[in-house]
């Protein structure tokens, strides 16, 4: 008969109780920090999927519908757009007033024209002087910072004029020309729309521009590279509800 003589003294046990008890930590901190980073990319990837980031291209022809089709005028008091723009040390949101449109609707053919009253910037995140503070940089009425946003002195409105409405993917895209600035470009994003009695809802979906396209460069890194992180992000969201009322 053969005996096999184990070597291992309580020493080297302990020892090898020790590793094992390592590598089991080390194993479950690896699994930990993969969990987390999987859930943080799912978590920005399905934030990032809910923006519906638009592209500007060159201003397109206007849609046209005959002269059947049921005429809109804008509801201003009940129309509005918000706006939501971001920097490294958090974000900032607000409205705009609408100053007058029309809307044209025959069967599923939509037209229209809006012009944007620009002087009606309102911050809704802040008060006092500090929500005054930034309404005059917005509009451009503090001295020498006329330029870095929307000028509105020199630039009171701004207009979109839709080009067409489309299907893809199950929602209807509103395709426009925004015009800001002097610069007109065209932007795509999606809506719905209703007819209530003689009132039309046309609601959009939030929606990214990139506001650099429109020449509103200021704390742009994209387009001044000495900022480190005193930026402030060239995506501007924008979502708006559009009530208009039937003309007879």
């Amino acid at each position: 008969m053969v005996y096999l003589r184990a070597n291992l003294n309580v020493s080297s046990i302990f020892e090898l109780s020790i590793n094992t008890k390592k590598a089991i930590t080390m194993k479950f901190k690896f699994l930990t920090l993969f969990t987390m980073a999987a859930l943080l990319t799912a978590t920005v990837s399905c934030k990032n999927e809910a923006k519906n980031e638009t592209e500007a291209a060159d201003a397109e022809t206007v849609a046209e519908v005959t002269t059947e089709a049921s005429k809109f005028m804008l509801d201003k008091e009940a129309s509005e757009i918000s706006w939501e723009g971001a920097k490294p040390t958090g974000t900032h949101t607000g409205t705009l007033g609408l100053e007058s449109g029309v809307v044209r609707l025959e069967d599923e053919m939509i037209s229209g024209s809006f012009l944007i009253d620009m002087t009606s910037i309102v911050v809704t995140d802040l008060e006092g002087d500090q929500k005054a503070s930034l309404e005059d940089h917005l509009k451009g009425t503090v001295e020498g910072k006329e330029g870095d946003f929307f000028n509105v002195n020199k630039y009171p409105t701004a207009a979109f004029e839709i080009t067409g409405v489309t299907e893809k993917d199950g929602k209807k895209m509103m395709a426009g020309n925004l015009t800001l600035k002097e610069t007109k470009k065209n932007i795509e994003f999606p809506v719905t729309y209703e007819v209530a009695g003689n009132t039309l809802t046309l609601k959009s979906e939030p929606f990214t521009i990139d506001r650099t396209d429109w020449n509103v460069n200021y704390g742009s890194k994209s387009v001044f590279d000495n900022l480190g992180d005193k930026f402030i992000n060239d995506e501007i969201e924008l979502e708006f509800t559009i009530v208009a009322n039937q003309q007879m």
